[in-house]
């Protein structure tokens, strides 16, 4: 009888660091950073965690959640950043208002997201082989159209206004990055955890055959799928750009590998390995302090991509790990 108790014990201890295993590994970092560098907890380094590292990632990260919810992976979220960045600069430079240069980025991010739907859905290439070539694709599309990769810079006059009222502007005290990224939040929990819509993404995650034969508009779903993660990605590009008055070929791809590796890390929240939007924000907060903590410990670049990489190893194969002793 006590064995038998004490393996019940061991189990659901097991089961509960499973479970928990990001949050007490952000726990346990969040310790750590503040032991080692005095300017860790101050006011000013996490407002500068939050707004220059969180939010931007975050909303990449939403839109992989969408897309990986539904079984896909879109390689080309990058691609959907830098095209909103450059439509928007590009038309802000020619003297257009803010309104029309936003309403043009995100249009170039849709005809990303619309491309990869067509190749999906249509042409039926799976999600790995299409966003791979769409991103090869809008590589060459940004070099071509900025003779080679040259940056866009805009610093005054009134496309620096219009700048300014998009990333220096705060609403009761939060800024205007915290805000979208808020509103990003709510829409996509609402999307994927409480509409007809999401069940219908988990179905064509969890079991495509069965998704396709229970009349659910597999083709449809998925074009909103993808559509959709464009959108964000493209929200990003705005932001990107508005915060370092600038248009950068390429800058976009730096988001990819992050944000995927947070969703993933989200999903140790779920009993089901799921995305969710609670823990795709919580592993970009988790990689925004890892890389913010390294920074100021004195880890140069390449070694941080050493420390990120050891986490995400780490927490997935805890958390995986401890969940199948579990059962």
């Amino acid at each position: 009888m006590s064995v038998s108790t004490s393996d019940n014990a061991r189990q659901t201890l097991r089961a509960f660091l499973a479970k928990y295993s990001i949050l007490l590994a952000f726990g346990a970092i969040v310790v750590f950073f503040a032991t080692a560098s005095p300017t860790f907890l101050t006011p000013t380094n996490l407002f500068n965690v939050l707004v220059n590292n969180v939010v931007m990632l975050a909303i990449v990260a939403l839109g992989l959640t969408i897309v990986i919810s539904s079984g896909g992976i879109d390689l080309s979220v990058g691609v959907s950043i830098d095209m909103a960045s450059m439509i928007f600069v590009m038309l802000l430079a020619a003297g257009y208002s803010g309104f029309v240069g936003v309403g043009g980025g995100l249009a170039a991010a849709l005809v990303v997201g619309a491309l990869n739907a067509i190749l999906i859905t249509r042409l039926k290439i799976s999600p790995f082989l299409a966003t791979l070539g769409v991103l090869f694709i809008g590589q060459s599309t940004q070099q071509l159209a900025t003779s080679g990769g040259q940056p866009i810079y805009l610093t005054s006059g009134y496309a620096g206004d219009q700048f300014n009222a998009i990333a220096r502007t705060a609403l009761l005290g939060i800024p205007t990055p915290v805000i979208v990224l808020i509103l990003c939040a709510i829409a996509v929990y609402l999307l994927l955890h409480r509409s007809v819509f999401g069940r219908y993404v988990q179905a064509m995650g969890a079991q495509p055959g069965v998704a396709w034969h229970s009349g659910i508009r597999v083709p449809r779903e998925l074009s909103l799928v993808y559509v959709g993660c464009a959108l964000l990605a493209g929200i990003t590009g705005i932001l990107l750009s508005a915060t370092v008055k600038s248009y950068v070929p390429l800058s976009g791809n730096a988001f990819l590998l992050d944000a995927i590796g947070a969703t993933f890390i989200g999903t140790t929240l779920s009993r089901e390995r799921k995305p969710t939007v609670a823990g795709t924000l919580l592993g970009v907060l988790l990689l925004a302090v890892v890389k913010n903590g390294l920074l100021l410990i004195g880890w140069n670049f390449y070694w941080q991509q050493v420390g990120i990489g050891l986490l995400v190893f780490l927490v997935l194969a805890a958390s995986f790990g401890l969940r199948r002793a579990s059962h």
